[in-house]
């Protein structure tokens, strides 16, 4: 979060800055923290308190937009599930319906990062959003990590490239960092996003091939 992200405001109570910085950021008032800088006595009672409140987001402008972006998502798609922020750049999917939300191979849920990446983006210089399902990160590391395995083999048996399906951009590192120490292939990515993805290949091959 950008620590300058903030507003002081002459309001009445912190519930009233907190909604005023909502509607200047299109947050929710929950997302906003308030803090009393300066209080005015009310005069004899006649006069309501005047306070002077410093506002900021929780968490980055990106995080947040992204947040209520997914909610907003699942709730057009009918889904009982909870949006919860693990860390500054990453949300948690949990709920009855968690497997529909990651999908098949994680196709689903791919989809959604996508998304609520392109609707924040340009909030702030936080770096990509990802999206979690109670540890299914983890499960399709291994899962990728296996893959990678599984796909040097192939290419050395057959002495050609492998090209893996489109991955996100942590997909594909969890691929080059598996096979960073090997010397008998090589990896690369190759297209454009969301169809990027990573080629496997024989050391000794003519990379112009």
């Amino acid at each position: 979060m950008n620590d300058t992200e903030s507003i002081v405001l002459e309001v009445g109570s912190v519930e009233e800055a907190k909604k005023i910085a909502a509607a200047k950021w299109s947050l929710d008032p929950e997302d906003i923290a308030g803090k009393i800088i300066e209080e005015e006595k009310s005069f004899f009672g006649f006069l309501g308190r005047k306070l002077t409140v410093e506002v900021r987001p929780v968490a980055s402008l990106s995080l947040l937009k992204a947040k209520n972006a997914l909610k907003d998502i699942i709730y057009m798609m009918d889904l009982d599930a909870e949006v919860s922020s693990l860390d500054e750049k990453t949300l948690n999917i949990s709920g009855q319906d968690a497997g529909i939300v990651i999908g098949k191979y994680g196709e689903t849920i791919k989809s959604m990062e996508y998304i609520v990446n392109l609707m924040s983006r340009e909030e702030d210089h936080t770096g990509r959003i990802r999206l979690d399902s109670d540890g299914y990160r983890d499960r399709r590391s291994a899962s990728l990590q296996r893959l990678a395995m599984s796909a040097s083999r192939r290419v050395l048996r057959k002495n050609r490239p492998a090209y893996l399906e489109p991955m996100t951009s942590w997909e594909r590192r969890i691929i080059h960092l598996t096979l960073k120490e090997r010397d008998d292939v090589e990896t690369r990515s190759v297209g454009e996003d969301p169809e990027r993805k990573v080629v496997i290949f024989p050391s000794a091959m003519d990379r112009r091939k």
